[in-house]
């Protein structure tokens, strides 16, 4: 059994009147990787905060190991303004004293900080200074690592690198987070924060689905919705791409006999049917879009049908214009050239990463119902204001709580609802899952399963866009739009040959300066230089020799070339098998072998063009 090196006994914990943790004892380890989860105000930050040390429990007691290093991440983490990104994470020394560890130089790079150690924290956004408030705390050597949130403001190659590194990580590890990807990809355990207890499950997500289920198809009858909709969150999980199910320690025929008879998520011809007859058939087609933003050209004519029933989702690389693809088609932003031509029944809305205003002065349940008191959530089939509050997480003991009282997750959710009943038939999501716990998220895709329109999803959640759509589409960067069959994974494969490419093109750039270099010193070496008297200046070739090592140093030159184009395809062809783990390790291993094979190529090449210019 791996040491204690934080327990807990007899926890109380409370907010005001409200018991948050209620005689809780627990204890996590070394080599421990656990994932936090439950409800918005449940108690997740509370306990995170109790474990690290950084609060005190209202009784009972913490306890740490002896010499135990603890480092957590808040989810609002202070960062000085007036310091650099070189003096917050690796601090003030030379840099021959840090950039010789790999794990800081990795951590860096990883995180995209690298190249901007000299940047000032203060003019950063959100994101750029989360990556910094990472990249200091991983740096560090830490016995227990606590990240309340840690994928908040990351990208989705952001959220892919974060759960690489922390596959590596020895110590414990206690990550409270609504991202059920990264849950599975990173936890062997899940702790349940729920009505003041800690219940714990083995495997991540997926597994805690399963076994929650079970445990709901024994309870009261009154809980039947809840059961059916975790049956539905299942069958999903089993049934989808082997990614999602190979980590997780199923119980495979106990989770096959509870979803034997659950039908699919939702039945995508009915909903394009239904949806067909309440927009037509054109929704929007943006044809040509080019947009500018200064001198940056973010969108360079593209060209983009969107039809009745359609559900996107849209990712890219931060700055990539998504969100101003989004307003474009909502009419806000004015094209530089093109144009967005919107079907005469289309009623859109628009969920921004803000929270938009609400009525601080009404209840819950009247700010609903200011915009509608029902909604059709499928043909024939209504569900009332207060029906969907509750299934939103907000019980009818909360439902008449001032909007001003509710919490941030909460105002969220209610943002969201108020959007809803007011019976659009277009959905444009800017990082819906922003703030939503993961029960909210469920309710939020069961919603959303049945609801018939056209569906566009911008967001980070990779779980949230393979759960509610069925195309991915990218924006990478280059002004182009592209359609990716093979999802996430296709999109992270393009992002990695991108980035390799780069790398080849600045590695040839500066094999060339350096051939130009060596051939300017050495010309200039025997025009200004002689050698003096008596001096030796290397074996004198024959003419033969010459020819020889000309001819040699011509077949250099050949090969390099041929390895240069071999690359090139291999990392073309990477793109293209994004989605066959296979093919990826085979052509991922002949891509080492080449660039091994082209760098000591180049190096002959450089030692015998020098030799021969001598």
């Amino acid at each position: 059994m791996s040491p204690v090196l934080v327990s807990l006994e007899n926890v109380d914990a409370a907010f005001g009147t409200r018991a948050l943790l209620d005689q809780v004892s627990l204890g996590i380890g070394t080599g421990e990787r656990i994932g936090v989860v439950g409800r918005n105000g449940a108690g997740k930050s509370t306990l995170l905060r109790i474990i690290s040390g950084e609060a005190e429990p209202d009784a009972g007691r913490a306890v740490h190991a002896s010499s135990t290093r603890v480092g957590s991440l808040a989810q609002a983490d202070v960062l000085p303004a007036d310091r650099t990104v070189r003096e917050v994470v690796v601090g003030t020394g030379a840099e021959h004293e840090w950039a010789a560890d790999p794990r800081r130089r990795g951590v860096l790079a990883g995180l995209g900080l690298l190249d901007r150690l000299d940047d000032l924290l203060g003019p950063m956004s959100g994101g750029e200074r989360r990556r910094v408030a990472l990249a200091r705390l991983l740096v560090q050597d830490l016995d227990l690592l606590i990240l309340d949130e840690p994928t908040n403001h990351l990208d989705v190659e952001g959220v892919a690198w974060l759960a690489g590194h922390l596959a590596g990580w020895r110590g414990g590890l206690l990550v409270a987070t609504h991202d059920r990807w990264f849950l599975d990809e990173v936890c062997g355990r899940v702790w349940e924060v729920v009505d003041g207890r800690v219940d714990a499950y083995e495997g991540g997500y997926s597994a805690y689905v399963l076994a929650r289920a079970e445990r709901t198809r024994r309870a009261d009858a009154t809980e039947a919705r809840r059961q059916n909709l975790l049956r539905k969150e299942l069958a999903w999980l089993r049934r989808g791409p082997p990614a999602r199910t190979s980590k997780p320690r199923f119980r495979i025929d106990a989770a096959n006999d509870l979803i034997a008879d659950e039908p699919p998520p939702r039945d995508t011809m009915a909903l394009r049917s239904f949806a067909a007859s309440r927009l037509g058939k054109d929704v929007y087609d943006a044809e040509n879009l080019t947009i500018r933003v200064g001198d940056r050209t973010l969108f360079d004519g593209i060209t983009w049908l969107l039809g009745p029933g359609d559900r996107i989702g849209l990712v890219g690389v931060n700055g990539a214009g998504k969100t101003t693809l989004l307003r474009a088609l909502l009419g806000d932003v004015v094209p530089d050239g093109g144009r967005v031509k919107v079907g005469a029944s289309v009623r859109p809305a628009l969920l921004s990463q803000e929270v938009a205003e609400l009525p601080a002065s009404l209840r819950a349940l009247e700010a609903v119902e200011q915009i509608g008191r029902v909604l059709e959530v499928e043909r024939g089939r209504e569900r009332s204001a207060g029906q969907l509050l509750e299934q939103f997480g907000l019980p009818s003991s909360r439902q008449w709580t001032r909007v001003g009282d509710l919490s941030g997750g909460e105002r969220r959710r209610l943002q969201l609802l108020r959007l809803l009943m007011a019976r659009p038939n277009v959905l444009l999501l800017d990082e819906p899952t922003n703030d939503l716990d993961t029960d909210t998220l469920t309710a939020l895709e069961d919603l959303l399963d049945s609801w018939p329109g056209t569906l566009v999803v911008v967001s980070h959640d990779r779980y949230f866009l393979e759960r509610t759509c069925d195309v991915t589409m990218a924006l990478l960067g280059d002004g182009h739009l592209r359609m990716l069959p093979g999802g996430i994974e296709e999109y992270l494969a393009r992002r990695a040959a991108a980035g390799s490419e780069a790398a080849a093109a600045a590695t040839a750039a500066s094999t060339a300066t350096a051939r130009s270099a060596t051939a300017r010193s050495a010309t200039a070496g025997s025009a200004t230089a002689p050698a003096p008297a008596g001096a030796t200046t290397g074996p004198t070739r024959s003419g033969s020799e010459l020819r020889a090592a000309r001819k040699e140093l011509t077949r250099l030159e050949r090969a390099l070339d041929r390895l240069t184009r071999r690359e090139q395809e291999l990392h073309h062809s990477l793109a293209e098998a994004a989605t066959e783990h296979e093919r990826l390790l085979a052509l991922d291993a002949e891509l080492r072998a080449v660039v091994a094979d082209k760098d000591d190529t180049e190096e002959a090449w450089l030692t015998l063009a020098a030799e021969l210019e001598g």
